[in-house]
């Protein structure tokens, strides 16, 4: 096959799976997964040359790294706009919901979150994308051992944050009878 049908063969293989790689990382930002995605396409149409016969663990180490560059451009425009004294943007103010909106299993978000980014990284690749050490080390651009050592450290820390943010279940008193409660049979 020519470099252009192995590009096009990739693209439809992966397309929606970069897609939703990209989508998990942008947290809700619609329009930008497209332009994302997009760019991921872009530099492997540039690189088809360069495709290797697995390419999705390629195509997801392009993505992680077109994120990056998304993320830094964010962070150029939040502080232009500090810059510019958007007060509200400068200080991250903005309107939060009730404890009422929170999701089931808010709390692995949450500890999620409070790991690095190479930690949150090398997780998703394993549970979210369901790669391989292999092909995670390929995401990743280092090698298995590497890739296996960091994901053990990485669920490490997850255990570490997840136990920090679990309330401990409530333990009844040891040898305690329970009460007994007036006019009720059986309890005396």
């Amino acid at each position: 096959m020519s470099d252009d049908e192995v590009f096009a063969a990739a693209y439809r293989e992966h397309y929606w799976a970069v897609s939703r790689y990209v989508a998990r990382r942008l947290d809700g930002r619609a329009g930008e997964v497209e332009e994302v995605v997009a760019e991921v396409f872009t530099v492997a149409w540039r690189r088809r040359a360069d495709l290797p016969a697995a390419a999705l663990p390629w195509l997801y180490g392009v993505a992680r790294n077109c994120l990056a560059n998304t993320v830094r451009g964010h962070g150029r425009r939040r502080r232009l706009l500090d810059r510019l004294g958007n007060d509200d943007t400068a200080h991250r103010r903005h309107i939060t919901a009730g404890p009422e909106a929170d999701t089931p299993g808010a709390w692995v978000h949450e500890a999620l979150a409070r790991l690095s980014a190479a930690d949150q990284e090398v997780l998703r690749l394993t549970a979210w994308e369901e790669l391989g050490i292999d092909e995670v080390a390929v995401a990743l651009g280092c090698g298995s051992r590497a890739a296996a050592m960091r994901l053990h450290r990485a669920r490490r820390r997850l255990r570490a944050e997840i136990d920090r943010l679990r309330p401990p279940a409530p333990v009844p008193a040891p040898g305690r009878p329970c009460a007994a409660v007036p006019g009720e049979p059986g309890r005396e």
